[in-house]
């Protein structure tokens, strides 16, 4: 136990830079948590079907995918910070004026353009703390990160469903302000130049390239775990549980936004731990497990037409992404290492957003046809699939590591 205690001791704190990103997440995330309820039920009121609602969803994570290997070129160019603003300012003017639309193709258009601004900043922070990030607590430097969003997505539902007396309109205002405010912030604090990131761009190994790294069977488990993940979580929980609960409920903004409040509690439990255990007995294990629990429960939601069994299998579905994102987040650290990696980053985000666009067309068109509880079945198998390919992927934690904490 001694011996425990001093290794735990021994670990290097999250940088203060990494620090900064986690609090520009949390502003980012309590302001969409305002939209996210509202979002499919805003767009349906332009007297458009559940697949074009769905679409408004699918074009934000069609234009990341567009533009996610842009972005790479853009950080090589310009700098992860330069980049990383732009995309924030975009996505804070953009959702803005959402609330001033009048016709479906102007929110069509300007969710079109946020979704560029969206993978700038994402790819942007991605890279950021796979290089901040030391490498003895990339798994906690991952779930403190995470759990920004979580906290956010936590708090902004509710938020939002108290809010629903003052229409549809000004939570997108809000949350532009929102977005806005957390570029000021990494503005303000995020320094333009920092040592350890000079230091690691100026390294002499080659870039890490995309047909190198696909020989690696984590790397290609983390691609299909990164689409079911980009096609449940991302996408269908976004544009279709909306529906779902507008279809079951009276007040289905309300029940939409606790249902999604409920997602991010049960994801961030367990993120307060995931992180830990997945540098220290290994990231496989969460990963295959986390898909299996999300899956699960992601085909089950059809099913909850009472509030409070909706709200349970919604939390529940929650912490499994909560077990599986931030070991996929350190198995890309792990597989980068110290490398130039921003195309590998870039088509692992590709591959999330895939899932995203996927997705809410093709539940929204089978919840049309035969039924809500089909369109989420379809999850749970996605997800199925995606835990039986990581069952046959690379342990990416060191193997010393694994041994010292079994022993």
């Amino acid at each position: 136990m001694l011996n425990q205690n001093i290794e735990t001791e021994a670990k290097p704190k999250i940088p203060e830079q990494i620090w900064v990103l986690v609090v520009a997440a949390f502003i980012i995330a309590l302001g969409y948590g305002l939209i996210a309820p509202i979002l499919p039920q805003f767009v349906v009121g332009f007297d458009v079907s559940f697949a074009a609602a769905s679409a408004v969803v699918s074009i934000f994570a069609g234009a990341r995918l567009v533009f996610a290997p842009m972005s790479g070129a853009l950080i090589d160019k310009i700098g992860s910070r330069r980049v990383y603003l732009t995309g924030l300012v975009t996505v804070a003017v953009t959702t803005g004026l959402v609330a001033l639309a009048q016709e479906y193709w102007q929110i069509l258009m300007l969710r079109g353009i946020a979704g560029i601004g969206s993978t700038m900043f994402t790819v942007s922070a991605m890279g950021l703390i796979v290089k901040m990030a030391p490498v003895e607590i990339r798994g906690r430097c991952s779930s403190v990160y995470a759990s920004a969003f979580l906290f956010g997505n936590i708090i902004g539902p509710v938020v939002g469903a108290a809010m629903s007396g003052l229409g549809m309109r000004w939570p997108f205002a809000i949350y532009g302000a929102a977005v806005g405010l957390a570029a000021f912030v990494v503005w303000w604090r995020m320094p333009k130049t920092n040592a350890s990131l000079k230091k690691s761009d100026t390294t002499s190994q080659p870039p890490l390239r995309f047909a190198e790294v696909m020989k690696d069977s984590a790397y290609r488990s983390a691609l299909v775990g990164a689409f079911a993940n980009g096609w449940s979580n991302f996408g269908v929980r976004v544009a279709t549980l909306p529906l779902f609960a507008s279809a079951v409920f009276s007040n289905g903004g309300a029940a939409a936004g606790f249902a999604m409040a409920a997602f991010a509690a049960g994801n961030a439990l367990c993120l307060q731990f995931s992180g830990n255990l997945a540098d220290r007995i290994g990231r496989k294990p969460l990963i295959v497990s986390g898909l299996l629990i999300n899956g699960l429960f992601t085909a089950m939601i059809g099913f909850g037409q009472e509030m409070w069994l909706l709200i349970i299998i919604s939390a529940l579905a929650g912490a499994g992404a909560g077990l599986l994102n931030p070991s996929q987040q350190a198995v890309l650290a792990d597989v980068i290492d110290s490398r130039p990696g921003g195309k590998v980053l870039a088509n692992f985000q590709m591959a999330q957003d895939f899932g995203a666009i996927v997705g809410p067309i093709l539940v929204g068109m089978i919840a049309e046809q035969i039924g809500f509880q089909f369109g989420f079945i379809i999850c749970g198998v996605i997800s199925l699939i995606a835990a039986v390919v990581w069952v046959f992927g690379r342990e990416t934690l060191p193997q010393a590591k694994v041994e010292k904490v079994a022993a």
